[in-house]
C-alpha cells in the first residue's frame, strides 16, 4: 500500500469527502515505484492493465484499491466482481490538470471573456481517449463530483479536482459522450450533502420535470450564413426599418393532431419564418428560449442560463431556426434575463451551500414579485458568468442582439419594495450600482465582439440614457422600449370616442420624449396577458368599431417614430387574451374581419420597409414635425415624417372618432400630389371604403399654417398615410 494513504485519507476517499482525491488516486511516483490506486464499488478485484501485462491491485479497504504498476505504459482497469463478470475502462484520475492558470486567472478575476470554454461539459480526446471534460464554479463546496449514466449516478466514482485559486473543479470522464446525463454532487461549505445541481454552464437540459443536464457537443454545427452575418449591421441600425414580431414558440402553433404539441425548432424554421416574411416583419423576437423549468414562467424563470429549451428540439435544430431566419433575411432576437432566477432546488439557489449566486441578504436577494433570487451583480465571477451568457449566445447561436428583461427591477434597490424593505446603496441611495456596472459592461463587450447586434432594454421608468453609449455616460443599450408611449396610447384608444377629446395629450405627449432615447414601440405579450384582454377587446364600440378602431391605431403606431414591436396574434386581432397552453386562434385569423387586420399589419410592414421617410430617422427630432397635434375636439392628429435629402416626405392623419369628415382641408408640408399609400379604413381590411381614389394633389389654400392644403375624406375611425410624389 503506498505510504501516502493514512486512515484519515482512506475514510474521506470512501465517503466521498476528500478534498484533494487526485493526489491520491490515479498513478503516483513513490519511492522510484509507478503505484496505481483507484475506487471501484462494484469490484471484487481489480487491475491495471499495460502492454507489459496484467498487475492485481491490492483492496485497501472497501472499494479502494492500489498495487504497483511497474513501467511507464498507458494502463487501463479491468474489474471483475464475485459473478465473474468483467469490466475495461479507463481510469478518469490517470489524466493531469486541464485548465490553464491562465484561463484559472481569468476567472478569478471575473473577466473571462467566453467562461462557457473552460466551464461545463466538453467531449474532447485526451491522450487518444475519447470523453467529456467538465469543468464547475463552487468555490465554498468541500468536494464535487460529477455523476450521470456513465458511473450509475454514484459520487464515489468522479471526485472532480479542486483548482483552488478560482473555485474551479475539473475532470475529465473516459468514455462519456455527447447525450450523456449528468449532475453535480456536492458536499456544500457546512460539510452537508447538497441536492444533486445542474450545470450553470450546461449546454442541455432534460425535458421537464427531469432536470439532469446533458452533453452537448457545440463545435460541430455547419454555418452558412456568412453573407447575413458580415451585412447585418445595415438592418439593425437606426436608420433602418425594424419591425420585431414576438413570438412565443411554444403556443404559435401547435400540432393537435398529435397531443397538442407545439412545433418543433425545425417545424418552426419554415413555418414561422415563412409566415413572419408574408407578414414583412423584419426581425423575430423569442420569447426565453433558455432551459426553464416552469411552463407557466414563459421561460422568465430559467435554470439552464446556456442551454436552449428542449422542449422543441436538441441545440443544433434551435441552430437550424436561427439559420432559416438568416437565410429569409429575418434577424433574430432573444428575450435574455438576467434580473432573477428560480429557486428549484438543482438550479443555482444556495448553490455550493452558500449564497452564491445570489444575495444573502433577501432586501437584496429576493425578488417579491416573482418569488425569485436575485443576482449578487457585485460578485465579479456572478458578473462575469452573466456576461459571458449574453456572448455565448451571440457567438454559438448567431443571435442578433438581446432584448434584455426587467431592467428596471435591476436597476432600482428599492424597486416592487416598502420603506425598510431594502438596503440603500453605499451613497444612501436607491440606485444599483452593482447592476448598473454589469449592464454597462454587458453591453461593452457584446457590441466590442460582435459587430452589427441590437441589444434592446425593456425599462419602464424614466433612467437617463439608457440607449446612449457608455463612454457618454449610458447604459449602452442600441434601443429602449418606449413603454410610456405604450401605456398612453393604450389608456387613449380604450376611451369610449366621445370622451377622447379630453385625454387628447395621452396620443401627443409621446412625441416631446420620442427623441430623448432610441425607441422601440411595444405592444409586447405583457398587454394582452392576466385579464387585460386581446387587443380587439380593450377597443370600445361594436364589432366594427373595435375592428376600426384596432387597425386606425396600428396605422398611427406604424407612423410614429419609433421601431415596431407586435406580439403574435395581435397582428390578426386574436379575439380572446393569450393563453400559452394553447396554440393562436387561426381560425379567427381566416374570418373576414380579422384577415383584414392581418392584411393591414402585412401592408403596414411593407410599406413602412419600402419609405425611407417612416424609418430613417425614427430616432431623430429631424423625422418628425406636427402638422397639427392640438385638435382635441375633433380627436384628429396631424403630422409629417421626414427621411434624408431626396426621400420623399410623408403626411399623416389620425382620426380617433367614428364621424367620417368630408371636404376636410388639411394643410401639407408641401406643394405637390399626394398619394394615399395606407388608409386604414380600406374595405380590403374590413373597413368603410371611404378614401380619396389614390391620393389627392395639393392647392394653394393655407390650412394648419401651411401654404398649401389638399382637400380629402378623412374616414372614420381611420389613419391615413401620404406620401409626396416626386
Amino acid at each position: 500500500m503506498p505510504h501516502s494513504f493514512n486512515s484519515q485519507d482512506i475514510q474521506n476517499l470512501l465517503n466521498a469527502s476528500h478534498r484533494d482525491p487526485f493526489s491520491l488516486l490515479g498513478p503516483h511516483m513513490l519511492n522510484n515505484a509507478r503505484w496505481v490506486s483507484a475506487i471501484d464499488p462494484g469490484a471484487d478485484r481489480l487491475f491495471a492493465v499495460t502492454t507489459k501485462g496484467r498487475f492485481e491491485l491490492q483492496r485497501v479497504e472497501g472499494a479502494l484499491f492500489s498495487g504497483n504498476v511497474p513501467g511507464h505504459q498507458t494502463y487501463k482497469l479491468h474489474g471483475i466482481d464475485g459473478n465473474g463478470a468483467t469490466w475495461d475502462y479507463e481510469d478518469a484520475y490517470r489524466f493531469g490538470t486541464l485548465i490553464s492558470r491562465e484561463d484559472e486567472a481569468l476567472i478569478a478575476a471575473g473577466k473571462h471573456p467566453k467562461l462557457w470554454h473552460v466551464l461545463g461539459a466538453h467531449s474532447e480526446e485526451l491522450d487518444g481517449v475519447s470523453g467529456v471534460r467538465f469543468g464547475l464554479w463552487a468555490p465554498h463546496a468541500s468536494r464535487v463530483s460529477v455523476v450521470g449514466a456513465f458511473n450509475n449516478w454514484d459520487g464515489l466514482r468522479h471526485m472532480m479536482r479542486w483548482r483552488g485559486g478560482a473555485g474551479i473543479w475539473e475532470i475529465f470522464v473516459p468514455g462519456a459522450k455527447p447525450g450523456d446525463h449528468y449532475k453535480y454532487e456536492m458536499i456544500g461549505a457546512n460539510g452537508i450533502l447538497l441536492p444533486h445541481r445542474a450545470d450553470p454552464v450546461g449546454f442541455g437540459g432534460q425535458y421537464r420535470p427531469e432536470t439532469a443536464s446533458i452533453v452537448r457537443d457545440l463545435s460541430l454545427y455547419g454555418w452558412q450564413d456568412g453573407a447575413w452575418m458580415s451585412t447585418r449591421g445595415d438592418k439593425n441600425q437606426r436608420s433602418a426599418p425594424i419591425s420585431i414580431y414576438e413570438v412565443h414558440l411554444g403556443s404559435w402553433r401547435r400540432v393537435e393532431s398529435d397531443g397538442n404539441r407545439p412545433l418543433s425548432y425545425i417545424e418552426h424554421a419554415t413555418q414561422l419564418i415563412d409566415y413572419v416574411v408574408e407578414m414583412g416583419f423584419t426581425h423575430i423576437e423569442l420569447m426565453p428560449i433558455s432551459e426553464f423549468p416552469f411552463d407557466g414562467s414563459w421561460g422568465y424563470q430559467p435554470v439552464g442560463l446556456y442551454a436552449p429549451t428542449i422542449r422543441f428540439g436538441p441545440p443544433d435544430e434551435f441552430r437550424d431556426l436561427v439559420s432559416a431566419a438568416h437565410a429569409a433575411g429575418l434577424g433574430i432576437l432573444l428575450d435574455w434575463v438576467p434580473g432573477h432566477f428560480p429557486a428549484d432546488e438543482h438550479g443555482l439557489g444556495y448553490f455550493d451551500g452558500t449564497c452564491l449566486y445570489e444575495h444573502a441578504d433577501p432586501r437584496e436577494g429576493f425578488h417579491q414579485d416573482w418569488n425569485t433570487l436575485i443576482y449578487n451583480y457585485g460578485r465579479k465571477e456572478v458578473a462575469n458568468y452573466l456576461t459571458s451568457n449574453a456572448q455565448y449566445w451571440l457567438e454559438e447561436y448567431h443571435i442578433d442582439g438581446l432584448r434584455v428583461d426587467a431592467v428596471a427591477s435591476m436597476l432600482y434597490r428599492d424597486y416592487s419594495r416598502a420603506e425598510g424593505e431594502w438596503v440603500p446603496n453605499h451613497d444612501g441611495g436607491r440606485e444599483n450600482y452593482e447592476a448598473i456596472a454589469f449592464l454597462r459592461q454587458m453591453n461593452i463587450v457584446t457590441y466590442g465582439a460582435h459587430a452589427g447586434i441590437m441589444n434592446v432594454a425593456e425599462e419602464s421608468t424614466s433612467f437617463p440614457k439608457v440607449s446612449s453609449p457608455v463612454d457618454a455616460g449610458g447604459l449602452g443599450f442600441g434601443y429602449k422600449w418606449n413603454m410610456g408611449w405604450m401605456n398612453d396610447s393604450l389608456r387613449y384608444m380604450q376611451e369610449d370616442p366621445i370622451n377622447r377629446k379630453y385625454h387628447h395629450g395621452l396620443m401627443t405627449f409621446g412625441i416631446d420624449y420620442a427623441f430623448s432615447e432610441n425607441f422601440v414601440l411595444p405592444i409586447s405579450h405583457d398587454e394582452v396577458v392576466h385579464g387585460k384582454g386581446s387587443m380587439i377587446e380593450k377597443m370600445p364600440g361594436n364589432w366594427w368599431d373595435k375592428c376600426a378602431n384596432l387597425r386606425a391605431y396600428y396605422g398611427f403606431m406604424w407612423a410614429h417614430p419609433g421601431k415596431k414591436l407586435l406580439f403574435m396574434g395581435c397582428e390578426f386581432g386574436q379575439p380572446s387574451e393569450w393563453n400559452h397552453d394553447t396554440q393562436l386562434d387561426w381560425e379567427a385569423a381566416a374570418r373576414p374581419d380579422h384577415a383584414g387586420i392581418k392584411d393591414l399589419v402585412r401592408d403596414l410592414n411593407h410599406t413602412y420597409k419600402s419609405t425611407p421617410a417612416l424609418y430613417a430617422k425614427d430616432c431623430d427630432a429631424s423625422g418628425f414635425e406636427w402638422i397639427d397635434g392640438g385638435d382635441a375636439d375633433s380627436s384628429i392628429l396631424s403630422f409629417a415624417r421626414y427621411g434624408n435629402d431626396g426621400d420623399p416626405p410623408c403626411l399623416v392623419i389620425c382620426n380617433f372618432t367614428p364621424v367620417e369628415r368630408t371636404g376636410f382641408r388639411q394643410g401639407v408640408p408641401q406643394a405637390g400630389r399626394w398619394d394615399e399609400i395606407i388608409n386604414t379604413d380600406a374595405q380590403a381590411y374590413g373597413g368603410s371604403g371611404k378614401g380619396n381614389l389614390g391620393g389627392a394633389a395639393s392647392d394653394a389654400v393655407a390650412a394648419h399654417g401651411r401654404d398649401h392644403s389638399i382637400n380629402i375624406t378623412l374616414p372614420p375611425l381611420s389613419t391615413l398615410i401620404f406620401s409626396l410624389k416626386t
